[in-house]
């Protein structure tokens, strides 16, 4: 178990950057909703996951999420009903709370597979202006390259190493800790690590990003 108490001696972060649609939104309500089940739900964002991940190069967010739900063996609308449904998302309980507090001690950040357009609708649902906002589009690629870590570190202008990175996605973790940041995983469903990378925290809530930075 991750000591925070232990922790909130050591680094001190000068920077948080989140990812969007999962560490910081409950994005996997919307998908089962639209699936009509959990199980559908999850088995279509896993596919989505996987098509994400391992694109690389930007090609459109959209046309991800529809081929994610044909090759899952569901409907391509779905991808077009999640869009037009975007403004349904709504962030983990303890999140604005979070995100208010740490606003008033440091610049926070967006890393975030999707596209501007959706993007923007998701950073909304937070109700937080942050001080940086990178999209896979913006950056031309998706996580977990580089590219989009590097970004929203540029457009915030700290170091990595004294970046702290809140993941929710698996494979964000050894993203981010590839360009040198430390990383906070909220695993708030409980996915299973990816490539043996582990982070430097995990907890299932926000909360503890308080005892952190």
């Amino acid at each position: 178990m991750t000591d925070f108490a232990e922790a909130a001696h050591a680094t001190r972060y000068e920077a948080v950057v989140f990812d969007l649609l999962t560490a910081l939104i409950d994005s996997w309500s919307l998908w089962n909703d639209i699936a009509a089940s959990p199980e559908d739900g999850l088995a279509w964002r896993r596919k989505y996951l996987e098509l994400t991940y391992g694109c690389g190069i930007y090609r459109a967010y959209e046309d991800i999420v529809r081929d994610a739900a044909l090759a899952a063996g569901f409907p391509g609308h779905w991808a077009d009903d999640l869009a037009a449904r975007q403004g349904e998302l709504k962030p983990w309980p303890e999140a604005q709370g979070v995100l208010a507090a740490l606003g008033q001690k440091v610049p926070l950040g967006i890393a975030t597979n999707c596209s501007r357009a959706l993007g923007a609708v998701a950073v909304s649902r937070t109700g937080i202006d942050f001080a940086a906002v990178v999209t896979a589009e913006d950056a031309g690629y998706y996580k977990p390259r580089p590219e989009p870590y590097r970004a929203v570190l540029e457009k915030l202008g700290t170091d990595p190493k004294k970046t702290l990175f809140v993941a929710g996605s698996a494979s964000d973790v050894p993203g981010a800790k590839g360009v040198g940041m430390t990383v906070y995983w909220h695993n708030r469903i409980g996915l299973r690590p990816v490539d043996g990378v582990r982070p430097e925290y995990v907890a299932d809530s926000l909360e503890p990003l308080l005892r952190l930075v």
